[in-house]
């Protein structure tokens, strides 16, 4: 196994995978937590990882699993230590940004998953559906139910 490669791909990777986190965890710390979780699993598999037609694919499909397996598991608490802002990544209108990540964060966790993964990473239905394990109608019906709800939720913020 070569420690190298694996170092440079998570070094290469990281703000990537910093920002897809985040979309699926609202909280940075969570983000983090979600990250460092997911190139542990990576590390752990890596000699596999290497031989995957994509690295970016395999360590997607890992942070989904520990994503929704956290969300199952509900043995986690959720306690707001501090009330730091959101950091910034790239972009253009911060405001803008912040209330549509406070939006998403209202959106069910399979939904939110197939929402980042549909629109954010731009997956194929198809695609997202083998992430997800799931038929590609129940992509398309937890995609179609999670815009309705992220819909909802910015209108709220709006009044």
């Amino acid at each position: 196994m070569s420690d190298a490669e694996y170092v440079d791909y998570v070094r290469e990777r990281m703000d990537w995978l910093r920002r897809v986190a985040h979309l699926l965890c609202p909280d940075w710390h969570d983000a983090d937590d979600l990250v460092q979780v997911t190139i542990t699993r990576l590390y752990l598999h890596w000699r596999r990882a290497r031989r995957a037609d994509s690295i970016d694919a395999y360590v997607r499909t890992i942070m989904l699993r520990v994503f929704l397996g956290e969300r199952r598991a509900r043995w986690r608490k959720r306690v707001l230590l501090v009330a730091d802002p959101p950091e910034a990544i790239g972009e253009t209108d911060p405001t803008t940004g912040v209330t549509v990540r406070t939006a998403l964060a209202a959106v069910p966790a399979r939904q939110r998953a197939t929402l980042v993964l549909r629109y954010y990473l731009d997956l194929s239905v198809a695609e997202t559906a083998d992430a997800l394990r799931c038929s590609e109608g129940t992509v398309k019906s937890q995609t179609a139910r999670g815009l309705a709800t992220l819909r909802a939720q910015l209108a709220h913020q709006e009044s």
